[in-house]
C-alpha cells in the first residue's frame, strides 16, 4: 500500500491510501529439485506452474495470465509477471507444488515487488569492496 497526503477544497489535509495501485506484480522464484541435474525448459517451467494453478483452483486457475519474463535454465530461476489481482493465487499454488516427475521439489519466492526496477538488486547478495 502506498499513501499520499492531499489537501482538499476546504483546506483539510487527508491521507489517501492506494491499494494495489500497480497493475502487475513481479515475482522472482527459484525451483529447487531433489535431483539437481534435472533440466527444465522455459515452456516446461511455465507448464508446471500452470498445472499447479489448475490443481488448486481448477480451470479458472489455469486461465490465470502470467508471463515468464526471464528464465535461467541452469539455476531454474525465473522472473514472473502476474496481474496484481492474481498474485495470491499464483503464490499459493507455487507454495503447494511439492513434486515434479516423481521427485520432491519446492518453489522459493526470492523477491516480490510491484515495480520491476526494485528486483534489479538484492541487498542479501550485496558485496562491498
Amino acid at each position: 500500500m502506498s499513501g499520499v497526503i492531499k489537501k482538499d477544497e476546504s483546506g483539510v489535509y487527508q491521507r489517501v491510501v492506494l491499494k494495489n495501485a500497480a497493475p502487475y506484480h513481479y515475482v522472482n522464484v527459484c525451483l529447487v529439485l531433489e535431483d539437481e541435474s534435472t533440466k527444465l525448459s522455459a515452456v516446461e517451467f511455465k507448464q508446471f506452474i500452470t498445472s499447479g494453478l489448475k490443481s488448486l483452483y481448477g480451470e479458472v486457475g489455469a486461465a490465470l495470465a502470467f508471463d515468464v519474463l526471464k528464465y535461467n535454465e541452469d539455476k531454474r530461476t525465473a522472473l514472473l509477471r502476474v496481474n496484481s489481482r492474481g498474485l495470491v493465487k499464483l503464490w499459493s499454488s507455487l507454495t503447494l507444488l511439492g513434486s515434479y516427475q516423481n521427485q520432491a521439489c519446492a518453489f522459493r519466492v526470492l523477491q516480490v515487488s510491484p515495480y520491476l526496477l526494485a528486483l534489479t538488486g538484492n541487498s542479501r547478495e550485496l558485496q562491498l569492496d
